[in-house]
C-alpha cells in the first residue's frame, strides 16, 4: 500500500469511531432495530391494507386473529393491528413534542447557568428546583381542565417539566470544563464566549444530552400512555394508553387486548434506555480506538521486523502518534525506537512535552481522545501489537502490561474501598475465589511495605496517605505477574524520602519477579538508581539512547548535558537547564 493511500485511509477511519463502536454493541444494535420497526410501521399505516383505525363494526366485535385481521378486534369491531400502527403516530410523535420542549427549555438554561455562574445560575437552580418539586399529574389535571383534552398541549407542558432533566445535566458538564485550562485559553485569544460554547462547550456536552434524550423519550412515551389509559387526554384519537384502558376493563374476556400495547409499550421504552447506554459507551467510549488504528506504510512495517533484535520482550521500531487527520493532522512523536528485554529496566527521560508519556501510552493501547498510531511497530512478546484489536488489547493490559501512574491518590477510585480496587482484578483476570483474591492482596500489601496491610484493604483512599496510595497501585500493577511494568513518573507526586522508597520497592520487586520496567521520568536521578538503559526523548524524538553509565558519564548530545547539569548535586543545583540557541532564536 502507498504512503499516500496509507494517509488516506488513516484520515477517513478516525470518522467512524463512534459509530463502529455502537455497531460492536449487540444490545444497542437490536435496540435500534426495533425502534426502526415502530417508526416504520408508524409511518407506513396509511399505506397498509388495513381497515381504518376508528371503524367501528360491532357485528365484527372480539374477533380472534385471522387473515382479515391479524391481531383481532376489540369490543367496538376496530382492527387491533391498525389501532397499534396508528396509535404509534400519536404516541411517537407526543414523545418527540415532550423532548423537543425539554431540550428547547433546558439546554439553553444549562449553558447559559452553567459558564457563567451569578444570578442567572442562582435564578435558573430556584425555578427548575421549583418545577421539580410540582406534582405532574396535578399540574396535568389542571391543564385539562383549562385547556381541554389536548394530547399536544398536555405533552408540551410535560416536556417543561422535563426540562429540568436536561438543564442539570448540561450545567454540570458545562461547569466541568469551563474552568479548562483550554477554555482560559481561548478567553485570552479573543474569542467571544458564543464560540467558546459552541465550539468548545457543545462538544463536552453533546454526549450527555444524546444519552438524556434517549432517557427522557422513555419516560415521555410511558406518561403520555398512563394519561391516555386514565382519560385525560383526547379519547378519540387511537392511541397505546387508550388501547390499554379498553383491554383492561376486558381484561379476562381477552387477554390479548391488554397484551399487545403492553408489548408495544414495553418494547419501545426499553429499546430507548438500551439505546441510550449503547450511545453512553459509544460516545465516551473515546481515544481507545484511536490509539489502536494505524496508517503505518507496509515498507516502514517491514524495516521495523528485519530491524528487530532475538530475545527482546518489547519492540518498538519508527514510531509516530498522530492527533487529529488530514489537514489538521499533528504528529507528536516521531520515529521513535526502543527494545526491552526480558528483566530489563529501560529509563524514558526527557523534560514535559517530549513525548515519553505518549510513547508509553502507544504501548498501552491507551492515547487521549484523537490520538492515534500514524506509523510504525510496536512488538510484544512477537505479537504486532498495532495490529490487534480493542478486546485483544484489554485482555493484554493488567495480566501481560501491568501499569503504575502518576498521581496516585487521583487514580484509586474515592467510592471504593482500597481492598475491592485491588481484589476486582484478580477475580476478573485470574479466576480467583473472593477469599482467595483478599488473601493474594493482602499478601501484597505485606510485601510492598505497608505496615497493617489488614487496615488498609479495608480503607478508603482518603485515610491513606500518599507514598501509601504509591504502594497500593505498585501492588495492583504486579498483582497478575506482568511480564512488563510500565510506571509513569511513579515518584514525581512523593516528597524525597518516599520517592527513595518506591524505587527500593520498586526495585526489589522487579528482582523478585524478574519483569521488564519501562521507567518513564523526567529525572536523571531514578534512572542513575534503578535503570540499566536509558532513552532520552526531545520533542517527540529520540536524542540519545545508550547505557546508564554511559550516558551519565560521557553524553553525546547538548540535550542531554544540559539535562543532566540541571539536576542538583552535594553543592546545589550546578547550572540550570539552557534551550540550544536555534530554540533561543525562535522563542
Amino acid at each position: 500500500m502507498s504512503q499516500t493511500t496509507a494517509l488516506v485511509s488513516a484520515a477517513r477511519a478516525p470518522k467512524r469511531g463512534a459509530l463502529h463502536r455502537f455497531l460492536r454493541n449487540p444490545l444497542g444494535v437490536c435496540a435500534t432495530v426495533i425502534l426502526l420497526v415502530i417508526i416504520t410501521g408508524a409511518i407506513a399505516a396509511p399505506f397498509l391494507p388495513l381497515p381504518p383505525a376508528d371503524l367501528v363494526d360491532l357485528r365484527n366485535a372480539m374477533l380472534p386473529s385471522s387473515g382479515e385481521h391479524l391481531l383481532g378486534t376489540d369490543a367496538s369491531g376496530r382492527d387491533v393491528l391498525s389501532r397499534l400502527l396508528w396509535g404509534a403516530q400519536v404516541n411517537l410523535a407526543g414523545a418527540a413534542l415532550a423532548l423537543v420542549v425539554a431540550l428547547v427549555v433546558g439546554l439553553p438554561t444549562g449553558l447559559v447557568a452553567g459558564y457563567y455562574g451569578g444570578w442567572f445560575d442562582s435564578v435558573a437552580n430556584w425555578v427548575n428546583n421549583l418545577n421539580m418539586a410540582l406534582p405532574g399529574i396535578v399540574v396535568l389535571l389542571a391543564v385539562r381542565a383549562v385547556a381541554g383534552p389536548s394530547v399536544w398541549i398536555s405533552m408540551a407542558v410535560f416536556g417543561v417539566m422535563l426540562a429540568p432533566g436536561v438543564f442539570r445535566i448540561t450545567r454540570a458538564a458545562v461547569q466541568s470544563v469551563r474552568g479548562e485550562l483550554y477554555v482560559d485559553a481561548a478567553r485570552v485569544s479573543g474569542l467571544g464566549d458564543a464560540r467558546i460554547i459552541g465550539r468548545h462547550v457543545l462538544t463536552v456536552v453533546r454526549a450527555p444530552v444524546i444519552i438524556q434524550s434517549a432517557r427522557l423519550a422513555a419516560i415521555a412515551i410511558a406518561i403520555q400512555a398512563g394519561l391516555e389509559f386514565l382519560g385525560i387526554t383526547d379519547s378519540s384519537l387511537p392511541s397505546w394508553g387508550s388501547m390499554l384502558n379498553e383491554g383492561f376493563r376486558r381484561i379476562f374476556v381477552a387477554p390479548s387486548l391488554v397484551f399487545w400495547p403492553s408489548l408495544v409499550i414495553g418494547l419501545a421504552t426499553m429499546s430507548l434506555i438500551l439505546l441510550g447506554n449503547a450511545m453512553r459507551d459509544a460516545l465516551e467510549d473515546r481515544g481507545t480506538a484511536d490509539a489502536l488504528r494505524t496508517g503505518k506504510t507496509a515498507p516502514a512495517a517491514a524495516d521495523a521486523v528485519a530491524d528487530r533484535h532475538e530475545g527482546v520482550l518489547l519492540s518498538v521500531r519508527d514510531l509516530e502518534v498522530s492527533y487529529g487527520t488530514g489537514d489538521a493532522q499533528k504528529t507528536v512523536v516521531h520515529h521513535v525506537g526502543l527494545d526491552i528485554s526480558p528483566g530489563e529496566v529501560l529509563g524514558l527521560v526527557g523534560e514535559s512535552g517530549s513525548g515519553k508519556t505518549q510513547t508509553a501510552f502507544s504501548v498501552l493501547g491507551l492515547l487521549p481522545e484523537g490520538g492515534w498510531v500514524s506509523r510504525g511497530s510496536i512488538r510484544f512478546d512477537g505479537v504486532e501489537l498495532t495490529e490487534q484489536t480493542v478486546a485483544e488489547r484489554r485482555a493484554l493490559r493488567g495480566t501481560e502490561i501491568g501499569y503504575v501512574p502518576q498521581e496516585p491518590l487521583s487514580n484509586l477510585d474515592p467510592n471504593f474501598r482500597i481492598g475491592q480496587q485491588l481484589t476486582e482484578p484478580l477475580r476478573t483476570r485470574m479466576g480467583m475465589t473472593k477469599t482467595e483474591a483478599k488473601a493474594r492482596a493482602i499478601e501484597l500489601l505485606a510485601r510492598v511495605g505497608i505496615p497493617d496491610p489488614e487496615a488498609t484493604y479495608r480503607a478508603y483512599p482518603h485515610e491513606i496517605s500518599g507514598g501509601m496510595a504509591q504502594r497500593v497501585l505498585i501492588a495492583g500493577a504486579v498483582a497478575t505477574r506482568p511480564r512488563l511494568l510500565i510506571a509513569d513518573e511513579p515518584t514525581t507526586a512523593l516528597d524525597v524520602t518516599v520517592q527513595a522508597e518506591v524505587l527500593d520497592l520498586l526495585r526489589d520487586v522487579q528482582q523478585e519477579t524478574g519483569m521488564a520496567v519501562l521507567m518513564v521520568t523526567h529525572n536523571f536521578g531514578v534512572v542513575a538508581d534503578i535503570c540499566d538503559r536509558v532513552v532520552v526523548m526531545q520533542h517527540g524524538r529520540v536524542v540519545e539512547s545508550g547505557a546508564v553509565e554511559e550516558i551519565l558519564t560521557t553524553p553525546r548530545e547538548e540535550y542531554t548535558q544540559n539535562l543532566l547539569a540541571s539536576m542538583l548535586d552535594e553543592e546545589g543545583p550546578v547550572r540550570t537547564y539552557a534551550a540550544p540557541a536555534a530554540e533561543r532564536s525562535q522563542s
